[in-house]
C-alpha cells in the first residue's frame, strides 16, 4: 500500500506515517496575546514527544493569535507545526495567498477545515465568508504540491499560474468516526480523498467499538489506501468537562462507561490519563488506524504524561 504520493518527504509527520510507525500529534490553541513567548509556553511541554502540533485557527470562532503566525514561531523554535486553515474568515484570494506564504516559510503540514459559524464565538456579528468549501481548498493545495500551480479565473490569462516550484505539503482534513455506513459521511470523505488529502484527524472519540467499526469501514471503502487516519483522543480532566464536551461539541463521542469511570474515581484527572493511555495502546493495534491526535484544552499538562506512559512508540 503506497500512500507516499504528494507527501512532504522532509516532514517528521510524513516520515512517521510512511514508515508505518504509530504517529502522535497534539493540539494547542494560540494565545490571545502579541507575545511570542506565550506561544512557546504552550508548546514546549510537547517538544520532542509528539510528531507535530496542530495550531488552531480561530477555534470556536473566537479571536486568538493567527495560526500562521503561531506556527511560524513554532517552526523557528524547532517544533513542527500543523497549520490549521479554516474557510470561514477568508475568501479564495486570501486563502491561496496564505498557502503560498505557508510554503515559503517551509511549513509542510496543513489541516484544512470548514470552520465554526461566527455566531458561536466572541465576535457574533462578524461576517462569515465560506468562499471555498474545505475539499475545494484541499484540491488547490494538492495542485500546488503536485503541479506547482494555482488556479486562475481571469479570462485574459491562462487558467493556471505557476508558483515557481512545487509546494511541499502534507495535507490534512477532518472527519467524525462512525460505526455504520452513512452515504453523507462517505460522500464527504470521498471528496476530501479525491481532492488530495493525505491524512485525516478525527473528532474526539472514546468509544472503542465505534473506532473499531470505523476502521473496518475505512478499509472496506478503500479510504486507507491513500490516506492515513489519526483518531482524536486525549486525557479527560473531569466528568463535568467530559459531559459538557459530549453535549456541546459536535461529533464528540464519550460513552457512559467512560463518564462513570471519571465520576467514580478518587482522582478524575489521574483516571482521565489512565483512560487515554489504555485507549492509545488499544488504538495502536487497530488495522487501518495510523495514530492518535491528542486534544485537551483544559488539561493540556496531562498530555505529556499520557504519552510518556503509553506503550505506542513503535508499531509492527
Amino acid at each position: 500500500m503506497d500512500k507516499n504520493h504528494n507527501v512532504a518527504k522532509e516532514s517528521n509527520l510524513a516520515t512517521r506515517l510512511n514508515s508505518n510507525q504509530f504517529a502522535i500529534t497534539a493540539e494547542i490553541t494560540p494565545p490571545i496575546s502579541v507575545d511570542p513567548s506565550d506561544v512557546l509556553k504552550k508548546i514546549m511541554p510537547l517538544k520532542d514527544i509528539v510528531d507535530a502540533i496542530n495550531v488552531t485557527d480561530g477555534p470556536n470562532a473566537n479571536v486568538h493569535m493567527s495560526s500562521l503566525a503561531a506556527s511560524a514561531i513554532m517552526q523557528r523554535s524547532g517544533i513542527e507545526p500543523i497549520v490549521q486553515i479554516t474557510c470561514r474568515d477568508r475568501n479564495r484570494i486570501a486563502l491561496i495567498s496564505d498557502l503560498l506564504g505557508i510554503s515559503a516559510l517551509e511549513i509542510k503540514n496543513i489541516l484544512i477545515l470548514t470552520g465554526d459559524n461566527p455566531t458561536s464565538g466572541d465576535q457574533p456579528t462578524a461576517k462569515p465568508v465560506f468562499d471555498l468549501k474545505s475539499h475545494e481548498l484541499i484540491k488547490i493545495a494538492s495542485q500546488m504540491a503536485t503541479e506547482g500551480t494555482i488556479p486562475s479565473q481571469n479570462t485574459k490569462t491562462p487558467n493556471i499560474k505557476s508558483i515557481s516550484k512545487k509546494a511541499n505539503f502534507i495535507i490534512g482534513a477532518a472527519d467524525v468516526p462512525t460505526d455504520k455506513y452513512v452515504e453523507k459521511w462517505s460522500n464527504s470523505l470521498k471528496k476530501k480523498q479525491q481532492s488530495g488529502a493525505n491524512f485525516i484527524q478525527t473528532q474526539l472519540c472514546y468509544d472503542m467499538q465505534i473506532i473499531r467499526s470505523y476502521a473496518k469501514l475505512l478499509i472496506e471503502e478503500g479510504y486507507t489506501r491513500d490516506m492515513f487516519f489519526l483518531i482524536g483522543n486525549g486525557p479527560l480532566g473531569s466528568v463535568k468537562s467530559a459531559t459538557w464536551m459530549k453535549d456541546n461539541l459536535w461529533g464528540v463521542k464519550i460513552p457512559n462507561n467512560i463518564l462513570n469511570r471519571l465520576d467514580n474515581a478518587k482522582d478524575s484527572e489521574e483516571e482521565g490519563i489512565k483512560i487515554c493511555i489504555e485507549q492509545m495502546e488499544e488504538i495502536s493495534q487497530i488495522e487501518g488506524i495510523s495514530g492518535v491526535h491528542l486534544m485537551a484544552p483544559l488539561n493540556a499538562k496531562s498530555i505529556p504524561v499520557a504519552i510518556s506512559e503509553a506503550n505506542v512508540l513503535k508499531r509492527d
